[in-house]
């Protein structure tokens, strides 16, 4: 069982030739919604990924949140940690350029109201060995609430430190898997501007002070990581990508889910990275998350 404790979004997506430089305005080529949020993203690829899953967040007393939790509901994310809040759904805007990158302003709203409380709840009914998957679109104390709390029940905990926060790198630290991408990363290690060479002494400098398994997703390039001591490396698939919004938390959700249910580590990465890349190739976030048969035919 995979316990998911993040944000529901909706996603107001537009798209442009290429994305605006500060202060500029650029003519946009299309509109549309889909529902997002970090914490539903990852639920849901989890879910399609083949694990059975629970999503606990809050959305609003609007016509947001029913947009927002479809495709969750549609795929049978059990639903009953999500609460109702008077603050408006969760947003996020997004301009997606020609080349298939984005920029993203997200609004909290009702996410800002998941608490502490709401995170020790939410692990009371996990048992030993479930897994927990959290991400940085909710309040840090519940987050850390929950990490505090699973590691007291067992829990194996997974952390995608994003987006990145002033908090980012305490609350990386305390999970026993972190998923970051470059940038992340390198507020993880406390290092800018890393080289491949780099980045590969700071995994083992970091995993060597606490034993935390480590993965850093790099776009095209695949993913590298370092669990017991061993470094790992996968690649993803060779794509020209539509729109990588929700790259990112299709792996992390695909990835939870393969661990959980048993693939080997190594096996897992490849797994999430195809999945990724295959995310790449559909607009919207939850739209473009593929289904498992999908994926595994990719392999």
């Amino acid at each position: 069982m995979i316990t998911v404790l993040g944000s529901i979004n909706m996603d107001l997506v537009a798209t442009t030739a290429r994305l605006p430089k500060p202060g500029e305005t650029v003519s946009g080529n299309s509109f549309s919604t889909a529902a997002g949020g970090k914490g539903a993203n990852q639920a849901l690829a989890a879910q399609r990924a083949g694990a059975k899953v629970r999503m606990v967040g809050a959305v609003g007393d609007d016509p947001f949140a029913a947009q927002a939790t479809a495709m969750m509901h549609v795929a049978a994310v059990d639903m009953q940690g999500v609460k109702t809040s008077p603050h408006p759904t969760g947003t996020a805007v997004i301009l997606v350029g020609g080349d298939g990158e984005n920029m993203i302003a997200v609004v909290p709203g009702a996410n800002g109201t998941v608490s502490a409380e709401d995170a020790r709840a939410a692990v009371s009914s996990m048992k030993r060995g479930d897994y927990l998957l959290v991400q940085l679109e909710v309040p840090p104390e519940a987050v850390d609430a929950a990490l505090d709390a699973a590691h007291a029940k067992g829990v194996v905990t997974v952390i995608n430190i994003a987006p990145l926060t002033d908090r980012a790198a305490e609350l990386g630290r305390k999970a026993h898997i972190v998923i970051a991408n470059e940038t992340e990363f390198e507020r993880l290690a406390g290092q800018d501007r890393l080289s491949p060479d780099d980045r590969i002494a700071a995994l083992k400098r970091l995993h060597a002070e606490n034993g935390q398994t480590i993965i850093v997703t790099l776009g095209a390039e695949g993913v590298i990581a370092i669990r017991d001591g061993k470094l790992h490396k996968a690649n993803g698939l060779k794509i020209e990508p539509v729109d990588t919004v929700g790259a990112g938390d299709t792996f992390c959700g695909y990835f939870a889910a393969s661990l959980e249910s048993g693939m080997p580590f190594e096996k897992a990465l490849r797994r999430a990275a195809v999945a990724g890349s295959l995310a790449c190739l559909k607009h919207g976030a939850q739209p473009s998350i593929p289904m498992a048969e999908d994926v595994d035919r990719a392999v």
